[in-house]
């Protein structure tokens, strides 16, 4: 049971984090000619394709990604439930789980593009059509960072101070629902 769990687990949060590399590319206006932005738009395309005739965007943001990831969200923790203990829990709280969740996972999503868009600014120094992409995604949190701390000796902090309020707000969620952010 605890494969089937972690299996069941794993996929439902990679396909949110990408439905979120999704909303947060259209949010971002990124290149979607680019070969990773072309990658994210097939694999969400047959559940979202279909959802956005029904459910429009509204302004920048993609609805109906967002609506897929919440909806697995919430399902995710009575799915694994009902995998673990045989048991289906279908109460209202499962929506303020999903919510927080799926907020978390945006963090994590921030979290880790930055990362690696440190990373590979390392490495590709800019010729790479991923950190081109990652690039125009994190480039309007860290621009205002970058303004009041200055890059020095050619190291650009601004990507820690984007990790460090990351932090922070984590820290919040978990002062603000104690037992609950640890699960999530």
């Amino acid at each position: 049971m605890l494969t089937l769990t972690f299996l069941v687990k794993t996929l439902i949060e990679l396909y949110v984090m990408v439905l979120l590399l999704r909303i947060w590319m259209q949010w971002s206006r990124c290149d979607f000619y680019n070969p990773f932005a072309q990658f994210i738009v097939k694999v969400t395309q047959p559940v979202i394709g279909p959802l956005r005739r029904i459910i429009p965007s509204l302004g920048p943001i993609d609805t109906a990604s967002l609506l897929v990831a919440f909806i697995l969200t919430t399902l995710k923790y009575p799915l694994l439930l009902l995998i673990q203990a045989g048991v289906l829990s279908l109460d209202p709280m499962n929506l303020l789980v999903g919510a927080l969740s799926l907020l978390k996972s945006a963090g994590t999503l921030v979290f880790w593009v930055i990362i690696i868009r440190s990373l590979m600014s390392w490495v590709s120094q800019g010729r790479s059509p991923v950190e081109y992409v990652l690039m125009q995604m994190t480039e309007p949190m860290m621009a205002p960072i970058r303004r009041i701390i200055p890059a020095m000796g050619g190291i650009d902090f601004s990507a820690m101070g984007v990790i460090i309020i990351l932090y922070l707000l984590n820290y919040l969620g978990m002062d603000l629902f104690q037992g609950l952010w640890y699960l999530l």
